[in-house]
């Protein structure tokens, strides 16, 4: 049996509130094994955990129970291994688009040279179609555009694993269709594993291997997995005339609405 690249075990997170003696669960008992090259989306309602749970395994919060391991490693810190796509872009202001994305090739490879470093860097400017506005400032960019270069950014260092924290959030909806499309075409393209928080279930079904649903906090949990059986590659003008389609995307509706 292949073994799982990441694997969350019995991992909960709880946090102290003033005035109160017992702390608040914001989710309890997650367990989960992800294998390389999957893509896993967790879906479920604002305050049941998703993000923190984005964030503990990419090491920026730590669990108050059960740990992370990345290829049989416990995890408690950021690291490169775990690249992540935030929904408010986080990319550096005072860089251009060029520069934002060296940044991270220079940081993953400080023994290459130059020359690579900048190979790379144009690549994945070319790769996220942003030739042309690579010396811009992030300021200067639409939306679409800064979540771009915030994946071309991350991809560039060819993570084993990408999290992605509602990374098309604050885009509008003609875009994000679009930019979903390059980033199945990365996705597709390299042997990354993805693991991607969402309220969006439409995307959920387009982009997903498995769809882990979350009751609601506190308390939280992971009630059901949904293995979503649709061949790929998917398109999204396409992917709404499968047969199971419908199926998929009525149970998870009917689980969000708590039926």
């Amino acid at each position: 049996m292949q073994k799982a690249l990441l694997e969350i075990d019995h991992v909960s997170r709880s946090y102290a509130v003033p005035g109160k003696k017992e702390k608040v669960t914001v989710f309890q008992d997650v367990c989960l094994k992800i294998h390389k090259g999957e893509f896993v989306t967790v879906v479920g309602h604002s305050g049941c955990g998703k993000s923190t749970l984005l964030n503990i395994i990419a090491g920026i919060d730590r669990a108050e129970e059960g740990m992370v391991l990345v290829n049989g490693r416990r995890i408690d810190s950021p690291g490169l291994d775990r690249m992540v796509v935030f929904q408010n872009f986080a990319l550096m202001p005072w860089l251009t688009v060029y520069q934002n994305i060296r940044l991270a090739v220079q940081a993953a490879y400080p023994d290459w040279e130059q020359q690579k470093i900048d190979e790379r860097t144009r690549a994945y400017v070319e790769m996220v179609n942003l030739k042309g506005a690579e010396d811009k400032l992030p300021a200067a960019l639409s939306g679409g555009m800064r979540q771009r270069c915030g994946l071309a950014r991350a991809f560039s260092v060819q993570p084993p694993i990408m999290l992605l924290d509602e990374p098309f959030a604050q885009i509008d909806a003609l875009t994000r269709g679009v930019i979903q499309d390059e980033l199945i075409r990365m996705w597709t393209e390299s042997d990354v594993t993805i693991f991607m928080v969402t309220h969006d279930v439409d995307e959920a079904i387009l982009l997903s291997d498995r769809i882990l649903l979350m009751t609601p906090g506190p308390g939280a949990r992971v009630a059901e997995t949904v293995a979503i059986e649709i061949p790929r590659p998917r398109e999204r003008k396409r992917i709404i005339e499968h047969e199971r389609y419908y199926s998929y995307r009525n149970r998870i509706i009917k689980f969000l609405a708590g039926e």
